[in-house]
């Protein structure tokens, strides 16, 4: 889109991935636009299929950057003062040596699974959290670290930008149930995945009931590690076939668009695994139930919100109607889910994370520029 203005981008938000692995990026999409109209932000970009999807979906200034000769050219070029970061891909350190700014890891997800607590923290600056459950989740698992010092909460901005676009189904009396199952995992520990488990058994019971309306959005990891997954997912997105094709007035929803806004703001419930999504819900304050991982050495916090949530078992995956009109219907556990919320992620009123993402950005830039001119003046 030709060259980019010298001189220009405070705000640099880097990103090592392929497109497999966008999904981290396409959340913040919607807060970064919003953000750059304040501050200007350039997305770095190491992989091209991921630069390519990125300048074509993003709405934000992208450099593709595939060499550390390409990290030097842009660090002469732009004066990046924070350098935010979605994950922990190992190639971030390429770009962590760079001193004279700060490095900032904001993650692409608030949850209690064990990718949340590691020490890896420890390599950026700050980091932005959800709330006071992510203080508490670091201060016990990460010995050695100043977690009041080095992080900022902000709630979950993208709850702003939720209604960004219209469902693809009509208004009527059906419950919308979004199932939004993680990936298989790569580890024993992390294997919360529900396809192969739960969900053709707990779909099936949404597809046949004429009250209920599916959105199935699996993740896009689905079934890369174990083909199992990847013939069950296939078997489900089969299934909504058939069952539009018996009911066209049912809609039910196989999701693969990029960003997930209106699926997690217009679903009557959400039925989730321990994932980002689990929480992301609990933003909203509707209800939610958890899949109970099938696989025993999956690790499962039980301390905060997984200690009193609505789980569903295996066992159980048959009786998710029942569940889902019990859960409706419960005044006491929509109260404590919002308890839960605030817990997780502060103030959730329209338009409070998103300020609360404004002031810890202005907070770090005025760190920043309190450090350079102290730095000036020590060398005078």
């Amino acid at each position: 889109r030709g060259p980019l203005a010298e001189q220009r981008y405070v705000i640099g938000v880097y990103f090592a991935d392929s497109e497999v692995n966008l999904y981290q990026m396409r959340q913040w999409y919607a807060p970064l636009r919003e953000i750059s109209h304040r501050w200007p932000v350039l997305i770095l970009a190491r992989n091209a299929a991921g630069a390519e999807a990125l300048i074509r979906e993003s709405g934000l200034d992208v450099k593709f950057v595939p060499k550390v000769q390409s990290l030097e050219s842009v660090i002469q070029e732009q004066p990046l003062k924070l350098v935010l970061y979605v994950n922990q891909n190992t190639r971030n350190f390429q770009m962590l040596r760079y001193g004279q700014r700060f490095h900032v890891f904001i993650n692409h997800g608030e949850s209690d699974k064990m990718y949340m607590v590691t020490n890896q923290i420890k390599a950026y600056d700050y980091a932005l959290i959800a709330g006071k459950a992510a203080r508490e989740r670091l201060s016990a698992g990460v010995w050695n670290y100043d977690v009041a010092e080095r992080t900022l909460e902000i709630g979950r901005p993208q709850t702003d930008h939720l209604d960004a676009h219209e469902k693809p189904f009509p208004e009527d009396d059906r419950i919308v149930v979004l199932y939004a199952p993680t990936w298989e995992g790569d580890r024993p520990a992390a294997s919360y995945g529900s396809v192969l488990s739960h969900g053709e058994v707990l779909t099936s019971e949404i597809l046949n009931s004429p009250r209920h309306r599916l959105i199935y959005r699996p993740h896009p990891r689905t079934g890369l590690e174990n083909a199992l997954f990847g013939k069950a997912h296939e078997r489900i997105v089969g299934a909504i076939e058939q069952a539009n094709n018996r009911d066209p007035q049912a809609h039910h929803v196989y999701d693969v668009s990029p960003t997930i806004d209106w699926q997690l703001s217009q679903a009557d419930v959400a039925v989730c695994d321990i994932s980002a999504m689990v929480y992301d819900r609990l933003a909203t304050g509707k209800p939610v139930i958890v899949t109970r991982p099938a696989s025993q050495e999956a690790l499962v916090d039980e301390h905060g919100y997984l200690s009193v949530c609505e789980w569903l078992t295996v066992d159980s995956a048959q009786l998710v109607l029942y569940k889902i009109d019990r859960l409706l219907n419960d005044a006491d556990a929509k109260q404590e889910q919002a308890l839960w919320s605030t817990h997780y992620f502060g103030n959730t009123l329209p338009g409070e994370p998103s300020k609360r993402l404004n002031n810890a950005l202005n907070t770090l830039l005025e760190r920043w520029e309190q450090q350079a001119s102290q730095r000036g003046a020590d060398r005078h």
